[in-house]
């Protein structure tokens, strides 16, 4: 067994908190698990795992090797598995989950050419809004679009999302350009979501400090696609993303309110568990999704 196969035994080790769990996991004998966890711990002259009756802790030099070995491992692992498959074709499983919206609006065509360029994977899209437990319900990865993400999440920034307030020209000449916050709430105020009363954090282009405005919206929707159809046909003001507006601020179809302010930028993250090791077909996926968002 060499030292890449002893710094994996360990991690398995640390991850079971067993040694007969580890054996077991390894399909191999405990005596043999134990064995090479003495002679890990001789080789760096320290106590990894402080074991006894009743006691299991992993110890501070422990957790360093732990930390430093898993990175190692899984970058041995991928070298392994992408330079052994080289030649043959790229198949098996890939199962993601996307926002409903933007992932049938936005994404459609690079998971279609995705789709062409790999036809031997079997992938799985999930269009859905819910958040999801990466790990239990088995996806690969997800993609999810927001201002904060939860920090035990191995997550890649792969673009930015920015929403833009705007209205058309008809409802505009009906019933006035706001040119203030104050005046802006007094419109008839479209509203992504389901909330009885609204609420937009615009930011100041000038001194970056927010200025919230909460109203009661003329119409709530969960669809950006309604509210962009409502919008275009006269009846009130939208607050919507680059991917739900496309190229109607470029055509003039709707016009853009109060360039003064802005809404807070939202990130697209690509998202996996961090115990799914990275494969051959996710990195090709991660690097797809990455230039359709850039």
């Amino acid at each position: 067994m060499g030292q890449m196969e002893d710094l994996r035994l360990f991690t398995v080790i640390v991850e079971n908190h067993s040694i007969s769990k580890a054996a077991d996991r390894l399909n191999i004998a405990k005596s043999a698990v134990s064995r090479r966890l003495h002679l890990l711990e001789d080789r760096y002259s320290a106590k990894l795992i402080d074991r006894a009756p009743g006691r299991w802790n992993v110890t501070e030099t422990g957790r360093e090797l732990y930390q430093r070995a898993l990175r190692a491992v899984h970058d041995f692992e991928e070298i392994e598995t992408d330079f052994s498959s080289t030649h043959a074709a790229i198949s098996g499983p890939l199962s993601v989950s996307l926002p409903r919206e933007f992932g049938i609006s936005f994404l459609k065509e690079a998971l279609m050419g995705f789709i062409e360029k790999y036809p031997e994977i079997q992938l799985t899209v999930d269009f859905d809004d819910q958040l999801v437990d990466l790990e239990r319900d088995n996806y690969d990865f997800a993609i999810r679009i927001t201002p904060q993400l939860n920090q035990a999440l191995v997550a890649e920034k792969i673009g930015i999302m920015r929403h833009h307030i705007c209205a058309s020209a008809a409802y505009l000449a009906k019933w006035g350009k706001p040119n203030n916050l104050q005046a802006l709430q007094e419109h008839q105020l479209l509203h992504f979501g389901a909330a009885k009363r609204g609420r937009w954090p615009l930011i100041s282009t000038a001194t970056r400090k927010t200025y919230p405005i909460e109203f009661t919206p003329a119409l709530n929707s969960n669809s950006g696609d309604f509210l962009l159809h409502v919008a275009l046909q006269g009846q009130g003001i939208a607050n919507l993303p680059d991917f739900i507006l496309k190229d109607n601020l470029q055509t003039g179809a709707l016009v853009p309110i109060l360039p003064a302010f802005s809404m807070p930028e939202f990130f697209i993250y690509l998202i996996r568990s961090d115990k799914r090791r990275m494969n051959r077909r996710m990195r090709l996926f991660a690097q797809e999704m990455t230039l359709a968002c850039l």
